[in-house]
């Protein structure tokens, strides 16, 4: 067989290139036809132009219709009531003290992540305070009380179930010390010096996700290397990271700072987190006494767990039906505890106080 002359070639690769391009349009269409469908017409939840001042829960609207993604949030006092629709559209949202964190996805060609922050005490509609581009995926993202943001995104994968996937974790500052936007950027955490029982940690599979603030620079997050998880405790000027216990994953220090809560896995043969079988249940782990507590879940979760109070946890679970709504749930934080209906339609709670 003769070989292709240079000008079939790139008609071969034309027309590879039209099949390539008229598919990815199609399934282009199908997203921005299905995305309409959730956000357009009257929504499934009761809203409301304004809340009573008070504790309130901000979390990710997922109920169809008007809001759909948006940053929502409901009384602590009612949290089955109207919702108020106060902000933009977000994968995953965090509040504390003066600032909220959005991670978004900017759908494109190509599609990119974006990390916004607002000024959580005026309109969420206007400007944030700042932006930076996120390397991946939104995963995760906490703030702390004095303006520092952690964020987790999947670079490569995009389940904590799978057996390959990569993460990047930052914690930058939202303000300098004369109040301009652009604090100090703490960058990858990756990078940070890890100690797990004493001896160094210098895998090159290293993963960190999940960073909880436990007040000034030190925080705790997960660790992974060869298959094993570290609930590890870091302090961000040392740029240091040393292992407190095994087998923890996307914690949340209490709101009294003497306990940890977290997710931890038990290995199953079922079907039960993307035809992994992996199933992850709820632990406590008191900070002075390393005693855990664990809560064993008929349904599995897969959530930075957050503290509603000193007592319960909060977190939220996809819809088997429909993997685009979810629900929040919250936890008493004691053995043999019952996961209880908190608020429908919402996803990634934050407690605003």
């Amino acid at each position: 067989m003769r070989a292709l002359s240079l000008r079939a070639r790139w008609l071969v690769l034309a027309g590879i290139a039209t099949v390539s391009v008229g598919a990815a349009g199609v399934y282009g269409v199908q997203a921005l036809q299905d995305h309409e469908r959730r956000t357009t017409g009257t929504s499934v939840a009761e809203l409301a132009s304004a809340l009573p001042d008070g504790p309130q829960v901000a979390f990710r609207n997922t109920a169809t219709g008007e809001g759909y993604g948006m940053v929502s949030s409901v009384s602590l006092s009612d949290p089955g009531g109207a919702r108020q629709i106060s902000g933009p559209v977000c994968d995953r949202v965090d509040v504390a003290g003066e600032y909220l964190s959005c991670l978004r996805t900017l759908r494109g060609v190509p599609t990119t992540f974006e990390t916004q922050v607002y000024d959580s005490g005026q309109d969420l509609g206007g400007e944030p305070v700042t932006t930076w581009p996120l390397g991946g995926i939104p995963s995760r993202t906490r703030v702390s009380d004095d303006g520092l943001v952690a964020t987790t995104a999947f670079v490569t994968g995009h389940s904590y179930a799978a057996d390959s996937f990569s993460t990047e974790t930052t914690v930058r500052g939202v303000e300098d010390q004369d109040g301009r936007p652009g604090g100090r950027d703490h960058g990858n955490l990756q990078d940070f010096e890890m100690t797990v029982d004493g001896e160094p940690l210098t895998a090159i599979d290293r993963n960190v996700w999940g960073v909880t603030f436990a007040g000034g620079d030190r925080f705790f997050a997960t660790v992974a290397s060869g298959g094993r998880t570290w609930l590890m405790e870091g302090n961000l000027g040392a740029r240091t990271m040393t292992s407190v216990v095994t087998e923890a994953e996307c914690p949340s220090v209490s709101p009294d700072g003497s306990r940890v809560a977290f997710k931890v896995r038990r290995d199953s043969g079922g079907d039960l987190v993307g035809g992994t079988g992996v199933h992850w249940d709820v632990a406590v782990l008191d900070l002075a006494s390393r005693e855990r507590t664990l809560i064993e879940l008929e349904r599995g979760i897969d959530d930075q767990l957050e503290w509603l109070d000193e007592g319960t946890l909060l977190y939220g679970l996809p819809r088997e039906d429909a993997g685009w709504d979810a629900d929040v749930f919250a936890l008493e934080a004691m053995e043999g505890a019952e996961p209880e209906l908190f608020i429908e339609h919402a996803w990634s709670p934050s407690v605003v106080r």
